[in-house]
């Protein structure tokens, strides 16, 4: 079975369509979370996401603040802007689904947590430090996480700090041992790589690929401007940072 794994959306839906087209087929579908913040059609992205195919959905930290879960001060300038403004966007269908959201489960012996398996909100698992102290917190082989938008792998090793890998675009890793995995971002790309960032993971040869979709950045920005979304938001995705 093919299934995508998307994760940090942020409201993107041009990025978010080129994905899904990108992709090819797959049977199952799993979201790590932020499927709102930052981006102009948070109420668009919401509805194509849950109707993708078998999906499993988690909460990431701006979903909850649009819920109401976290107090949106704690959010930097321009996220608490477009939080503010989303807020008075998003349709009362696509607030059902976002309150419903777990902020942690597990699907078929792997762990999703937002953030980390500990603080699955607001940890960011960008060291192997941080990696280290995690991998007791879940039982399954797996955990996939999202939040950094950098596409990552933690390997755990008995002696030493876990492994870093930083696949690139067409990757395709068998794992070996215990690991944290993170698809990076599909709509805010952090790792200097604009392009939309996914992973599919193949359950018969168990296999996950990293894979990157090209999409119209400009047509994006265009929305931000129509949205009087915080013009910084939509410049640096021409960047990915």
């Amino acid at each position: 079975m093919r299934t995508l794994i998307i994760s940090d959306i942020h409201a993107n839906l041009t990025a978010l369509e080129a994905v899904i087209a990108h992709a090819g087929s797959f049977e199952r579908t799993i979201c790590l979370g932020d499927l709102v913040g930052y981006g102009p059609d948070p109420n668009e992205c919401v509805r194509l996401i849950r109707g993708l195919p078998n999906m499993t959905c988690i909460m990431g930290n701006h979903d909850a603040a649009l819920m109401g879960f976290i107090d949106i001060s704690v959010f930097n300038g321009d996220a608490f802007a477009a939080l503010n403004i989303q807020n008075e966007m998003l349709e009362q269908d696509v607030r059902d689904f976002l309150e419903l959201l777990p902020v942690r489960t597990e699907l078929d012996h792997i762990t999703l947590a937002h953030g980390s398996p500990r603080n699955p909100i607001w940890e960011y698992i960008l060291n192997s430090s941080t990696a280290s102290v995690n991998f007791p917190d879940f039982d399954t082989r797996s955990c996939l996480t999202g939040h950094t938008h950098i596409p990552s792998i933690f390997i755990e090793r008995e002696v030493d700090l876990p492994r870093i890998l930083l696949p690139q675009s067409g990757d395709r890793w068998k794992p070996e041992a215990k690991f944290i995995l993170n698809p990076g971002s599909v709509g805010q790309p952090r790792d200097r790589d604009h392009r939309a960032s996914y992973v599919v993971y193949d359950s018969k040869e168990d296999t996950w690929e990293f894979k990157r979709a090209a999409y119209d950045i400009e047509a994006v920005i265009r929305r931000f401007e129509e949205r009087k979304l915080p013009a910084r938001l939509g410049q640096r995705l021409k960047r990915g940072i």
